[in-house]
């Protein structure tokens, strides 16, 4: 099968039965629910660009299995050219959408999964890592969406998953058959999940053998019996239903998150990566970590030109574009926005080959990239809300600006700059809502801190590869200390 379209990607999704339930309600056609379809919309974006010449480069590859063109979301990297170009693609991806795009969760898996795999195999001499690169062809060929799904709802997070009151609080393995397993559990913040054909499933943390049921990782269809969608809420979600495209802000693109269930869910033998091998757990979760943290040096960095660029026109509207203090910020966004960019493109290029053939990144430099992360976005978005003017929240409605009572007064008194429309103003505010704010926060500033892991979780993986020992080491050499 050719790559398909993104016309061809939302009718495959046409095809789906999932079980997807939204304030309670269960949603027969999510393909076309106001709410849901923005998130749709970022999806097919990303089989749209592929297919267009001028970022076919940045959208593609050469699959290392088959030779065939794919698209860049299903390859495995074959070296750090591989790694610079997705962070690159993830940037302009960014730029175009204003949202999450929701398919580097399932390219960051696929990575993570195929070399772990290789490790296991080579140690056990078990069948996953074959397993894994029929399925990853599988994928390739279908040219399909591939959601990955980790974290887990943790329940109490003082204790271990076989140590929870309710042992579902990390999805485990309840029956060992001859043709499969049947897994129960939950994955939470799943991004995409109700736009993708497909689900890898990883374990959330690092186990010990007493948590052997909980060490499984496995693919299933996203349609599969017994998994269960719930939407998770947004700020500003029900805006898409009043049928103003200007008060949402950014109408045709947006993201979405889902409580995934898996209501005792059959796993057929070869869609199995890891089950029980819980000393790999670890390597899995740190390996998919890594490649997700550098991630984020590029979608994130195109959802900050897009603000950046909100924030400059919003200065215009408002008639201070020349204010010193205004150019400052702006100067002051760009570098908190470059910086986080740099960060991505040298954890890629530092990256190195694993044993099974793949370019893993620089895990210090992903992680520090990640830490940047939770932290520039908030600034960058304080300095627009800065910029933009408490009138970002308080601003009218378009039905304020289009009713014949109303609409006289907002266009007197939310004018501005002379040439400037009232609409487009109250567009470029709205827009700035959306980022800092609203639905597409949750793709930018909140999903900053704690996608990927919390900043906590940065902090852990620096420490231990930041190589105290040698930097002490150097001190003490420069210093002519003997010990």
């Amino acid at each position: 099968m050719a790559m398909m379209t993104g016309e061809e990607y939302v009718e495959s999704m046409r095809k789906m039965n999932l079980q997807v339930y939204m304030f309670g309600k269960k949603i027969d056609n999510p393909v076309d629910d106001p709410i849901l379809r923005p998130s749709l919309n970022s999806v097919k974006a990303t089989y749209d660009l592929a297919c267009n010449p001028e970022f076919e480069d940045l959208m593609t590859a050469t699959s290392s299995f088959t030779g065939k063109k794919i698209n860049r979301f299903l390859h495995i990297h074959q070296g750090t050219e591989d790694l610079v170009k997705k962070v690159k693609m993830q940037r302009m991806l960014g730029q175009q959408t204003a949202a999450c795009f929701q398919r580097c969760v399932g390219m960051d898996a696929f990575n993570a999964v195929f070399s772990t795999t290789f490790e296991i195999d080579k140690k056990y001499g078990t069948n996953y890592h074959k397993n894994f690169v029929e399925y990853a062809k599988y994928c390739q060929e279908k040219d399909f969406t591939v959601d990955g799904a980790m974290t887990d709802p943790k329940g109490d997070r003082g204790l271990a998953p076989h140590a929870q009151p309710d042992p579902d609080m990390y999805l485990r393995v309840v029956e060992q058959r001859e043709d499969g397993i049947v897994v129960r559990g939950a994955k939470a913040h799943q991004t995409g999940a109700i736009n993708s054909q497909e689900m890898i499933v990883m374990p959330t943390i690092s186990m010990g053998p007493e948590d052997k049921e909980y060490a499984v990782s496995f693919a299933v269809p996203t349609d599969a019996e017994g998994i269960i969608m719930i939407v998770g809420r947004q700020s500003c979600d029900t805006r898409k239903l009043e049928g103003s495209e200007l008060d949402v802000g950014n109408s045709e693109f947006g993201g979405m998150e889902a409580l995934v269930v898996f209501d005792d869910v059959f796993v057929p033998n070869d869609r199995i990566f890891l089950n029980g091998e819980s000393e790999f757990a670890g390597m899995m979760v740190e390996r998919f970590a890594g490649y997700h943290r550098q991630s984020y040096g590029g979608c994130k960095v195109g959802v900050g030109d897009v603000l950046i660029g909100a924030a400059a026109v919003a200065a215009e509207y408002n008639g201070c574009a020349k204010a010193s203090h205004i150019k400052d910020k702006l100067i002051e966004m760009t570098h908190l926005n470059e910086t986080l960019y740099c960060c991505g493109i040298a954890c890629s290029a530092e990256g190195t080959r694993t044993e099974s053939g793949n370019y893993m990144i620089d895990l210090l430099l992903a992680n520090v990239c990640k830490q940047n992360v939770t932290r520039f976005p908030y600034e960058i978005a304080r300095l627009a809300e800065d910029i933009a003017g408490g009138i970002v929240v308080t601003a009218p409605s378009e039905a304020d600006l289009r009713s014949p009572v109303t609409g006289p007064y907002v266009e007197k008194y939310m004018a501005a700059a002379k040439g400037v429309t009232v609409e487009n103003r109250l567009r470029i505010l709205r827009l700035i809502e959306n980022l800092c704010l609203g639905s597409a926060a949750v793709g930018y500033r909140t999903e900053s801190m704690h996608g990927a892991g919390s900043p906590q979780a940065q902090r852990i993986m620096i420490s231990r590869q930041g190589n105290l020992p040698m930097k002490k080491e150097l001190a003490k050499k420069i210093a002519k200390i003997k010990e």
